[in-house]
């Protein structure tokens, strides 16, 4: 009975129960184990029960034969499987997460992926993928295609140990549910919520195009302020200013915000410098008048002819006599963000050339201030010049490339000296423009270029294409000539 003593022998091993948390569910992103610690333990019974019934059958027939060729041919055998099981062990587990927020099915996490650490042990010890020693006698871990203590299976977000029933992946690496949706589930910018699922059972955001500033698709009908300048929706927990006319800033807008027509003098001084570097000269004294929106709709009214931008006019070159009230004292912000003092006054326009006055939107950035302002000087000039009457696209077109020349001349680090030159003009000790503000007239230069109108847009990018190709002065001579730009 020499075999009974083999098997009792070969079963000499330490027993660990294997706990497991996870499950295999409909999303991709929750995990489980695939294999079970006890099916692993009676695989390793069986062996030894077989190991101990081979020798026990050499040992009672009396074959002749060295016994130790027989341990040298098990001692393989056992090195094969150890072999086989090692390089089960280190297969990498599979990739999860599709990477595009807008389906909601996890970003992409860049890092390494995680690969448990080769240690050679003898057969039947597990070694933790976590802290690299053996897992004795108690529970474990048989995720991820590794053993783990329940203490070493943590969290890639927090670092506390995962002992939930589900978990998430991406990368690779595991996190809490809490801690994956806090992590890569995207939040509304404006009212910071985790951004909700669509009936599809997708996540369904809106984005500005030039910002990306994300948000609910609810907030479009929900009466969600936008700032007047950059378009970007009021935050729920961040009040923007109001001002007199209904309309709102945002604080970033509000900082280089030319408020009255006093202040808006020096800007004015900048603009009609920029012509004469062009050889452009305005001879003529055209007044320049900051007004409040119902103050230019009622001006645009009282003009027979002219080009307006729907859906708000926010710059006018006047020809007709007219009284208009101007804003003459800039408001202060009280309470709620609401604009109080502003004061206005009548100014009454003479007749002495093409050209009565310039209006202009206030409350607005120093630079689309500015754009606007170089646009409507455009128009001042052709006038002045005695240029035919236009179709819109070219007129408007050829304005647009002003405005956009004069954005570029400001933008760049060459014209230092005349962003320091205006007193309008808020900016850093150094004279540079801080990184906000160039980020704004980096989109008030990308709503002119993507513009889809056909008499702005359109416009826009047939006079930037004959500008690039024959120069400003020649452009501008044969629109004298034919009314149109050439090709």
């Amino acid at each position: 009975m020499g075999w009974l003593s083999k098997i009792f022998k070969g079963s000499n091993h330490n027993i660990s129960e294997g706990h497991y948390y996870g499950n295999y569910g409909q999303d991709a992103n929750y995990n489980a184990p695939s294999t079970s610690g006890e099916a692993y333990l009676e695989q390793e019974n069986e062996e030894d029960i077989d190991r101990a019934i081979a020798l026990s059958l050499l040992e009672d027939n009396h074959i002749v034969k060295n016994v130790a060729d027989v341990e040298i041919q098990l001692k393989e055998d056992e090195q094969l499987a150890k072999a086989l099981q090692e390089s089960l062990s280190v297969e990498s587990p599979p990739r999860y997460g599709n990477g595009i927020p807008r389906y909601g099915n996890g970003i992409p996490y860049q890092g390494n992926a995680y690969q448990p650490y080769p240690i050679h042990f003898p057969m039947g010890f597990r070694v933790c993928a976590g802290c690299n020693t053996e897992i004795g006698q108690g529970k474990f871990l048989n995720c991820l295609n590794a053993f783990w203590h329940p203490e070493c299976f943590r969290c890639h977000a927090c670092s506390l140990p995962i002992s939930d029933y589900e978990f998430s992946m991406t990368g690779n690496y595991p996190y809490h549910k809490s801690c994956y949706k806090e992590r890569y589930h995207p939040k509304c910018e404006v009212c910071k919520l985790f951004i909700p699922t669509n009936p599809a059972g997708l996540i369904e955001y809106r984005a500005h195009p030039f910002w990306i500033q994300k948000y609910c698709p609810s907030h479009e009908h929900d009466g969600t302020p936008r700032c007047c300048s950059c378009e970007r929706m009021e935050p729920q927990d961040t009040g923007y200013v109001a001002l007199n006319d209904g309309r709102k800033l945002c604080l970033e807008c509000l900082d280089s915000a030319v408020m009255d027509t006093k202040h808006c003098q020096p800007l004015y001084l900048d603009i009609q410098e920029f012509y004469e570097r062009l050889n452009m000269k305005v001879e003529q004294d055209v007044p320049l008048l900051l007004v409040e929106r119902q103050a230019l709709n009622e001006a645009r009214d009282g003009e027979k002819n002219g080009h307006y931008h729907m859906p708000e006019t926010r710059g006018l070159c006047l020809s007709e006599e007219q009284t208009i009230s101007t804003v003459s004292k800039q408001p202060r912000f009280g309470a709620g963000n609401r604009a109080m003092g502003m004061m206005t006054e009548p100014y009454k326009l003479t007749r002495r050339c093409e050209v009565t006055a310039i209006l202009i939107l206030y409350g607005l950035p120093r630079l689309l201030t500015g754009s606007i302002l170089a646009h409507e000087m455009m128009h001042a000039w052709m006038r002045l010049k005695g240029f035919q009457t236009l179709s819109q696209d070219v007129e408007e077109g050829i304005c647009q490339v002003l405005a956009h020349m004069w954005l570029d001349s400001e933008l760049t680090p060459t014209s230092g000296s005349n962003i320091a030159s205006s007193s309008a003009s808020r900016t850093t000790k150094n004279g540079t423009r801080s990184q906000f503000e160039r980020k704004l007239g980096d989109f008030f230069k990308h709503q002119i270029e993507s513009d889809t109108s056909p008499v702005y847009g359109d416009g826009f990018r047939a006079g930037q294409q004959a500008v690039q190709k024959y120069g400003l002065e020649r452009t501008l001579d044969h629109i004298r000539m034919t009314g149109k730009f050439p090709y």
